[in-house]
């Protein structure tokens, strides 16, 4: 016997069935509006889809009725397409709608999906192959209408935001049966032009007006640039193939200008902020570089030779102090030594005697101490104290 569930739990279970089922998700359905309601306080829609047989319920939240470009009515033939669920507190089979279309929109849009799934198999959205978008460009290359708004939007916010780029203007068409070829043959001489950035870009229009930038050509155009691509193709709440094949996406094409090109006044901010901390960070480097020189140079003061040389000479001034000193005391006593010497050497004197009467007799520069010495005719000297006078022996007188 199979276990026995609760409501809850069988409610729970098929709705976790129908919520893993890849088949109903994003299900398009086809019928009549009936029981159209809009709850003004929640802003979600509630409403059934039938047709001939039979219905089912239908919700959209706010978020998604919020979008809606026309106001639905019952009796009106729709397109839905949602998530299939299941309302687990009632336990019925609803529809989680994301979208509503009328009956030839809807067609239009299976194409557009059709296409979508086949260039996303073949890598064309992949977030790898996205090129980045430069920051300072020097040409941007626009692809859009020469009479349309968003050729003067982009123009007007370029010059007012990075005067310095300058804009190429690549005309095309950009509604029309074949509007996507012109598209395709623009976006190939804007790759080609030399430019750094390429904005693609048209006005708001209703679907079939942005039918040509859901061409398969066009979105395999976009990703085969070289150049970075941004699309800015109707309002914010359109998405176009070209849009998901682009490097990036705005919402509308002023919103493209101002992702292509940086806003002067930022830079020049960014230019200021950085030219502060330049000069802070220079004077930070000055100032630290002065305490590091102020310190080696007390080190090199402390080693310098010329406090060694200024140590030496205070040395030398005081030795050179002292040794006159020295000298000077020593001069002092050899002179008093000198002076008693001097005396007493006077007081032996023999010429100290002249001065007593006696005198003193040489012959040839010397003195005559014995008659002796002298002969009969030598010439002699006769030192007195104050005088001298010259004689010559007549006559010699021995002493035995």
């Amino acid at each position: 016997m199979a276990s026995v569930l609760t409501v809850s739990q069988l409610n729970k279970y098929l709705s976790f069935k129908l919520s893993s089922d890849s088949k109903l998700k994003g299900t398009a359905v086809r019928g009549e509006i009936s029981n159209y309601n809009l709850n003004y306080r929640s802003g979600h829609a509630y409403f059934s889809l039938k047709d001939s047989d039979s219905s089912i319920s239908c919700v959209m939240f706010s978020s998604s009725a919020s979008r809606l470009k026309f106001e639905p009515e019952d009796g009106m033939n729709v397109m839905v397409i949602g998530n299939v669920g299941v309302y687990e507190r009632g336990g019925n089979c609803q529809i989680i709608v994301s979208e509503i279309l009328l009956v030839g929109i809807g067609e239009i849009h299976q194409n557009i999906e059709k296409t979508k799934n086949e260039l996303e198999a073949l890598g064309i959205f992949s977030a790898v192959r996205k090129k980045p978008i430069p920051l300072t460009p020097k040409r941007v290359a626009v692809v859009t209408s020469l009479t349309g708004a968003a050729l003067q939007d982009i123009i007007h916010i370029t010059e007012r935001r990075y005067p310095l780029c300058e804009l190429l203007v690549f005309p095309t068409p950009v509604q029309g049966s074949d509007a996507h070829i012109h598209i395709c043959a623009a976006l190939s001489r804007a790759d080609k032009s030399g430019a750094d950035t390429i904005i693609l870009a048209r006005g708001g229009g209703s679907v079939e007006d942005l039918m040509p930038f859901n061409h398969r050509d066009v979105a395999l155009a976009v990703a085969e640039c070289k150049t970075p691509v941004i699309s800015a193709v109707g309002h914010e709440t359109d998405t176009t193939l070209a849009d998901h094949a682009s490097d990036l996406r705005a919402p509308t094409p002023s919103a493209a200008a101002e992702l292509a090109v940086p806003d002067k006044t930022e830079m020049i901010g960014a230019v200021s902020l950085l030219e502060d901390k330049l000069r802070t960070s220079v004077m930070d480097i000055i100032s630290e570089k002065h305490d590091t020189t102020d310190l080696l140079s007390l080190k090199l003061k402390g080693l310098s030779p010329a406090k060694k040389l200024d140590d030496i000479s205070a040395k030398t001034v005081l030795l050179e102090q002292k040794l006159r000193a020295a000298v000077g005391a020593l001069v002092t006593k050899s002179e008093s030594s000198f002076s008693a010497a001097a005396a007493s050497l006077e007081a032996l004197s023999p010429f100290k005697v002249l001065s007593r009467g006696y005198s003193i007799v040489t012959h040839d520069d010397k003195a005559v101490t014995s008659a002796s010495a002298l002969s009969v005719g030598d010439s002699v000297t006769i030192k007195f104290s104050d005088s001298e006078a010259k004689a010559r022996i007549t006559e010699l007188n021995i002493n035995d």
